[in-house]
């Protein structure tokens, strides 16, 4: 990415750091650690939330097998205008709506949920009825992987989910991925 372009995308983080959660897009690091659970058998349905600019939309991309779909949900138009101005991939399918909102543009359930949404930005109310619709929607023994730059939330995945671990990136600032299971 040219110099130029990552000083806007910080600009537009920046903007809307209430809606991305983050001052930057996230590293390389991140990117692969938080989809290290898509699975790569065919046919699969992969959901995403929080697309912002696609960086962890292609790594998704890349993961997947060729027939699986993957739908990427994002509350800020302009982010998604972009994206559907930078990725050409027939796999992918745009959503501007929010996470909460899975069950009305996914068929249930769904192999894995990759998210970098800002949980520390939300109601309590809100992160609950994301994650419980998360919890719905997952297939069982699939994972919902999230990218938080705290440990504040841990009670709370592990509270919807079964299973939940923890991965510290170096990442700056220091980012957790949390893989958490659906076993039930």
């Amino acid at each position: 990415m040219k110099k130029n372009t990552k000083l806007k995308t910080a600009f537009q983080f920046t903007k809307n750091i209430l809606t991305t959660g983050a001052i930057a897009e996230t590293s390389r690091e991140v990117e692969v650690e938080i989809t290290k659970k898509i699975p790569s058998a065919p046919n699969m349905t992969i959901v995403e939330f929080g697309m912002g600019h696609g960086n962890i939309t292609r790594e998704i991309l890349e993961q997947m097998s060729p027939d699986s779909k993957l739908y990427s949900f994002e509350v800020k138009k302009e982010f998604c205008d972009h994206v559907k101005n930078d990725i050409s991939d027939d796999r992918l399918i745009i959503v501007n709506d929010g996470a909460e909102n899975i069950s009305k543009h996914v068929k249930i359930p769904v192999d894995a949920i990759v998210s970098s949404i800002p949980f520390t930005f939300f109601s309590k109310e809100k992160s609950e009825l994301i994650l419980g619709e998360t919890y719905k929607a997952l297939a069982k023994d699939h994972y919902f992987s999230q990218i938080l730059y705290s440990k504040i939330h841990t009670k709370k995945l592990e509270a919807f989910f079964d299973k939940c671990t923890i991965v510290k990136t170096s990442n700056f600032p220091a980012g957790f991925v949390y893989h958490c299971e659906k076993l039930k």
